[in-house]
Order: C-alpha cells, then sequence, then structure tokens
C-alpha cells in the first residue's frame, strides 16, 4: 500500500499550476491495488482538458515519483 503521505507531497507540487488556472486537485483515497482517486476541483473539475491534466499531468508525476502507482482516477 502506498503511503499517503508520498502521494500528498507529489499532489502538493502540481497544486500550484492547477491553482493559478483557477483550479484544484484533492487526495480522495488510496485503494489496496494502488489506484489513487482524487477529486479536480474548481475549473479543472468541468475543463476540457482535464483528463489530459490528469491523465498527462497528474498521473504522469505520480507515477515517476512512486512507481507502485498504478494509475490516477478522477472521482468526481
Amino acid at each position: 500500500m502506498i503511503m499517503r503521505d508520498k502521494v500528498e507531497a507529489v499532489l502538493a507540487e502540481i497544486r500550484p499550476m492547477l491553482q493559478r488556472d483557477g483550479g484544484d486537485v484533492e487526495l480522495v483515497e488510496i485503494t489496496e491495488d494502488n489506484v489513487v482517486n482524487v477529486r479536480l476541483r474548481g475549473a479543472c473539475g468541468s475543463c476540457p482538458g482535464a483528463m489530459m491534466t490528469l491523465k498527462g499531468g497528474i498521473e504522469r508525476a505520480m507515477k515517476e515519483r512512486i512507481p507502485e502507482v498504478r494509475s490516477v482516477e478522477n472521482v468526481g
């Protein structure tokens, strides 16, 4: 199981970029099979590029820093 503080540290690195565009990300849970569930908030929740932000930005950064992460999913 992935440590919550490791995931929060990666999100803390990403968060300023999202906030600059009026959005944010919140950690909801980490499943037993290492799927990180997040909630995109603000502008990120309704942005047409939200999936690109989620997969190309958040998930990529998460997997680079925490190889055990299987995927990052938005639970809206």
